[in-house]
């Protein structure tokens, strides 16, 4: 794929491969949907397919579904160095990241970040990839990726001819990234979370952060368009007004269109999880059309009517944390206002605050659990009814 790839008009739909089907009822993938989806997205001019090291079996997938199936040269691979897993902290697929026991030297660094690498190569059956970011930088990542020269290691591959392009993954503040690329202006590109929720967003700022890296000229490639599928619901509230513009169009589409009307894009990547939902995106890149007044206003709309919706008014003082039941309650409303917004509760978050204790949560009680005892509405400054509540996000929590 030549370098004018990175070109600053370039607007395409990539696959991002970290929700990809699997058999109903199990945990293995759904090759057989993969290749289905993966020729689909082939065969309409598509060629953007990104994975990660820490996504797991992804790498190993998209082996058996692109790599071994269509010529080298005709798709593009991205996939992530992940410094928290080549450092020993244990950042696995879905997973929060861990402290590594003991920083590794700069020397013991570089060893591990190329075992990442070549694992990767072997897990995706490629001897280079098209792209290689550096994954999730934001925070004290920042500093781990200056510790053990992780630019000086990407740069080196380059170099090499193992990799085409180098960049990052992000996520921090617009503040930090202005310094990663004053600090490291040799970087390519830059993965951001964009959608139209997270725009003008206070914790995300993905305005402002698409804004720093068109000050440093980077291309962006999009993560979370859809905002991990939530703003892809067609029974939300959002979705139905939507409709009342136009009834044929999904709300997925919305989402991706108000990405794809922003200029220096490389790529915007959605997680597609079916064959159906594959199509759609297709579908809407294959007509796109710039944004019209009364578009932006629409979505504007859309915006208004999120924040117009009734939430749980919990603000995580957690005064209620001492719940004999277990109960991480704030979590629990946390969950429960996405259910309101975006009429269903993300499964995966769920599993992960009602699964096994951890060092990182260790009130991994079930909204079911609540027996009613009222301790926590008595130390609640909001004056929560907490059980009733408890009981309405059992009705709907993933079973």
């Amino acid at each position: 794929m030549p370098d004018t790839y990175l070109g600053e008009s370039v607007k395409k739909l990539g696959f991002g491969l970290m929700r990809l089907p699997r058999v109903e009822g199990g945990q293995d993938f759904d090759l057989e949907q993969i290749k289905k989806m993966v020729d689909h997205f082939l065969a309409n001019g598509y060629t953007y397919f990104d994975t990660a090291y820490v996504y797991g079996g992804s790498e190993e997938a998209t082996r058996e579904a692109l790599v071994k199936r269509h010529p080298r040269d005709k798709y593009t691979i991205a996939s992530k160095l992940n410094l928290n897993a080549a450092l020993g902290g244990g950042m696995g697929f879905g997973g929060p990241p861990q402290p590594a026991a003991a920083p590794p030297s700069r020397e013991e660094a570089q060893k591990k970040m190329l075992d990442q690498f070549e694992t990767t190569l072997s897990r995706l059956g490629t001897d280079y990839l098209d792209f290689y970011l550096l994954h999730g930088l934001g925070g004290a990542t920042i500093k781990t990726a200056d510790d053990v020269d992780a630019w000086g290691f990407v740069r080196s591959l380059k170099e090499q001819g193992r990799i085409r392009h180098y960049g990052l993954s992000f996520h921090g503040t617009p503040e930090e990234l202005d310094g990663v690329f004053t600090a490291h202006p040799d970087a390519e590109f830059v993965q951001l979370q964009i959608n139209y929720l997270d725009w003008e967003d206070e914790r995300v700022q993905s305005g402002k952060c698409y804004a720093v890296a068109r000050k440093h000229n980077k291309p962006v490639t999009v993560m979370e368009p859809i905002k991990g599928g939530q703003l892809a619901n067609e029974n939300a509230v959002f979705a139905k007004h939507f409709k009342t513009f136009d009834a044929d169009t999904s709300a997925a589409s919305w989402a991706l269109r108000f990405v794809a009307d922003l200029p220096g894009l490389v790529a915007i990547l959605s997680g597609m999880s079916t064959y159906e939902q594959l199509v759609d995106n297709v579908n809407t890149f294959n007509g796109l059309k710039p944004l019209s007044d009364a578009d932006r206003k629409a979505i504007a709309d859309a915006r208004n009517v999120i924040a117009s919706v009734p939430r749980v008014p919990c603000t995580a003082c957690n005064y209620c944390k001492d719940c004999p039941q277990k109960i991480n309650i704030a979590q629990m409303f946390n969950l429960y206002n996405d259910f309101l917004v975006y009429g269903e509760i993300n499964e995966r978050m769920y599993g992960m605050m009602t699964g096994a204790p951890s060092p990182f949560n260790d009130r991994t009680g079930k909204p079911s659990d609540c027996v009613s005892c009222k301790s926590c509405e008595n130390e609640c400054p909001q004056h929560i009814e907490i059980s009733s509540l408890m009981e309405k996000i059992a009705a709907v929590a993933p079973k």
